[in-house]
């Protein structure tokens, strides 16, 4: 005879898992691109990583040194936030290493930009691209690539410009930038500037800027229009030629192999995710990320950093965070996964947004990955109601978008060793999905007696019990 008392169900304990992509496209195998070739005359990757380590050779050395002179507890940073080096700390980096208190800052910050440095808060400490930085080429060169996403902050933008101004040619790069691989030599500087401008009024009249008060004869407009241009792209060029990404002088500029390899990278993985389905390349953060929904985990990586490499880096972590405060669980998950993509430059943004209740769980985990812990320890960091928030967040996403023996399946990730102790701190945290993660786990359990539990649970926490 079978009793039908709710059994107290041992749940075997596992470590709580990234959440799949949730709908059957997912499992299916989509047919791999061929793996692009680089154009020709691309120096192999042995001899970039070479490049990359003799331009950031200055860079390295002091990092290797505030590893080994400063260590672990002892900060020589000062109280900025920012991570800048107090006068006490550069002087003396500059008489053990043979170099000048600016070299040394001027090193310190490249370090940062291409994450040998990190900055946490108020303290900077060695990031793991520099454990790598003599045996891992791809090391060297994702943080050389890092350097050059971050060239305008590489060198000081004019004082004397409109911010949107500067923000315009920051946004028009790009296709300056591709101008000059795509030309693969040298450029005038006048070409450069024109097609500056075209981008530049493209970008206005994307935004449907409509000019006010009286407006100049036809005549004059090439002359307003070059004045406050020209000097911008000098700045520019000055600054991408600071990072190692292109040579300039007479007049004109050309792409170093690294600068050119970069470039076509980039212009790679655009191309990549222009030809996806739901042609990820051009919409908004919410939209891309139900597209990735359907992909493997790689596949999606491809697609989020395809994503981000057309847009600046500020507004598309501030896209992805906002898709993350809706009511799709899915999406949240997501979103993470592609701020983890992002790396160090979303680091104060999560940081920011760790207070927010649904966010928190996600954020923390974010950070702790980001601080060096392994991903498979991360979940340490919760306590154990986010840890219950998250497993019903994740829950609620495996239920609207998965199928019900993937939510029979998750109930084995859950930290609390039986059914009625997960029932309770259900319930008791709060989470405004709770209702209808319950039923669906009820109609989803083949065990009848268990399903019942769970549907006693879901009513009382209907009614308020």
């Amino acid at each position: 005879m079978t009793s039908r008392i709710p059994r107290d169900s041992r749940l075997r304990l596992v470590r709580p898992r990234p959440l799949a992509a949730a709908p059957s496209a997912v499992n299916q195998r989509r047919p791999r691109r061929p793996a692009p070739r680089p154009p020709e005359g691309t120096p192999a990757p042995a001899e970039l990583a070479r490049m990359a380590r003799s331009g950031l050779a200055d860079a390295a050395r002091v990092a290797h040194w505030a590893d080994g002179a400063l260590g672990p507890g002892r900060d020589g940073t000062g109280s900025d936030g920012k991570g800048t080096l107090s006068d006490e700390t550069a002087g003396r980096a500059a008489e053990e290493l043979g170099l000048t208190a600016a070299q040394v800052r001027a090193a310190w910050d490249t370090a940062r930009l291409a994450g040998l440095i990190e900055v946490h808060g108020d303290s900077a400490r060695p990031g793991w691209r520099l454990r790598a930085w003599n045996r891992d080429d791809s090391a060297v060169l994702r943080g050389w690539v890092a350097l050059f996403d971050a060239w305008s902050l590489a060198s000081p933008e004019p004082t004397d410009r409109e911010p949107a101004a500067v923000a315009e040619v920051v946004s028009a790069m790009p296709q300056v930038l591709s101008f000059l691989q795509l030309s693969a030599g040298p450029v005038p500087v006048e070409q450069l500037l024109d097609l500056l401008e075209q981008r530049v009024t493209e970008l206005r009249t994307e935004r449907c800027e409509i000019p006010y008060g009286p407006q100049p004869e036809p005549a004059e407009e090439p002359e307003t229009a070059d004045a406050p241009l020209a000097p911008l792209l000098d700045w520019a060029l000055r600054a991408l030629a600071s990072v190692g990404a292109l040579t300039y002088g007479d007049r004109q500029a050309t792409l170093t192999p690294l600068g050119s390899w970069a470039v076509w990278v980039k212009l790679e993985q655009i191309c990549v995710a222009a030809q996806s389905p739901a042609g990820n390349i051009e919409v908004a953060a919410e939209e891309m990320l139900r597209g990735c929904a359907q992909l493997r985990p790689n596949a999606a990586r491809a697609e989020y950093r395809a994503w981000l490499a057309a847009r600046p880096v500020g507004s598309a972590v501030t896209e992805l965070l906002g898709a993350a405060r809706g009511d799709d669980a899915l999406l949240r998950g997501l979103a993470f996964e592609a701020l983890r993509v992002v790396g160090a430059p979303a680091e104060p943004d999560v940081r920011s947004v760790a207070d927010e209740p649904t966010l928190r769980p996600y954020a923390l985990l974010w950070l702790a990955e980001h601080d060096g812990i392994d991903p498979e320890d991360a979940h340490e960091v919760l306590t154990r109601e986010e840890a219950t928030w998250l497993w019903v967040d994740t829950a609620a996403a495996v239920a609207d978008h998965g199928e019900a023996p993937m939510l029979v399946r998750h109930l084995e990730s859950a930290l609390q060793p039986t059914v009625p102790r997960l029932l309770d701190e259900v319930r008791a945290v709060g989470h405004p999905r709770t209702v209808q993660v319950l039923v669906a786990l009820a109609a989803a359990h083949p065990d009848p007696a268990l399903a019942k539990a769970v549907r006693r649970a879901a009513f009382q926490v209907h009614t308020g019990g």
